[in-house]
């Protein structure tokens, strides 16, 4: 009789360790340990496959934010250096900083092209070339630039059209008119005007297309401060044909927005040609 009382100790004494281990899992069962390991495995995975997604989008906002940036060209005030339907990374890094050492920080230069923030819309994002920096001189007499009082070699230039316009082509004599002019431009023009040349005032930029007859630019709304300059292009790493009439402003378009047949219309002479 005493042996057949031992059974039901030992019985329980084996069941309580049983019990206790699955009791997280809420399955009494014996045979319940087996099915619940086997469910932990999915939810493992599920949990990597969401934090390497986290990490991508995270590392790519940064990236976008303070590296670099693509954008596509949608008007021809740049050619023959940009065309329309080129497609760009914009390298934010270089104009950065002041050059500490760590980073390959660099001050901006005449002939730099350089992506900025449009004065007169900051939502809109621009790309044109320095060609005064503060206090430089600047005139334009028949289409030549004069910096600081010496004709510019802009062998990057195009003129499309043979007629002179007194406003474009002389400024800033303000010869002429063109409603393309800012409003707030035409009344603060004159006040940086000294003998007949345009003063660069500090920590500002004068700015123009390549396609010198087709762009509005720093003559037409003045100029870019220092704080809207994003950073320079980098590479052109494709290019689209473009059949649609563009206009002159030189606006940039976030790549992402651009949906096209790209192996039909690619430029391929121009992937990654390094923007100069």
């Amino acid at each position: 009789m005493s042996d057949q009382e031992q059974i039901p100790a030992e019985q329980v004494s084996v069941s309580q360790p049983a019990i206790g281990g699955v009791e997280s899992l809420a399955a009494p069962e014996a045979a319940a340990p087996a099915a619940d390991h086997g469910a932990h495995v999915p939810e493992q995975k599920d949990h990597f496959g969401v934090q390497t997604f986290f990490t991508v989008v995270i590392f790519s906002i940064f990236v976008i934010t303070f590296i670099v940036q693509a954008f596509q060209i949608p008007s021809g005030s740049m050619e023959n250096t940009l065309l329309v339907g080129d497609f760009l990374l914009v390298d934010k890094v270089h104009f950065a900083g002041t050059g500490s050492g760590l980073l390959p920080y660099g001050s901006i230069r005449r002939g730099d092209i350089v992506v900025f923030y449009f004065p007169v819309d900051p939502s809109q994002f621009l790309v044109k070339r320095v060609i005064g920096l503060p206090g430089d001189r600047i005139h334009l007499h028949n289409k030549t630039v004069y910096l600081n009082g010496e004709p510019l070699q802009e062998n990057y230039v195009i003129h499309a059209q043979l007629f002179l316009d007194g406003y474009r082509d002389n400024f800033p004599t303000q010869r002429g008119y063109s409603r393309e002019i800012d409003r707030h431009w035409r009344t603060e023009l004159s006040q940086h005007v000294t003998n007949g040349d345009l003063v660069v005032p500090p920590d500002h930029y004068f700015v123009m297309g390549d396609n010198r007859d087709n762009s509005l630019d720093s003559r037409y709304w003045g100029f870019v401060p220092r704080a809207n300059i994003v950073g320079r292009p980098l590479v052109i790493y494709l290019s689209v044909k473009s059949s649609e009439p563009q206009g002159p402003n030189g606006k940039l378009i976030h790549s992402g927005q651009i949906l096209a047949p790209l192996l039909q219309l690619a430029r391929w002479d121009r992937t990654f040609r390094l923007v100069r």
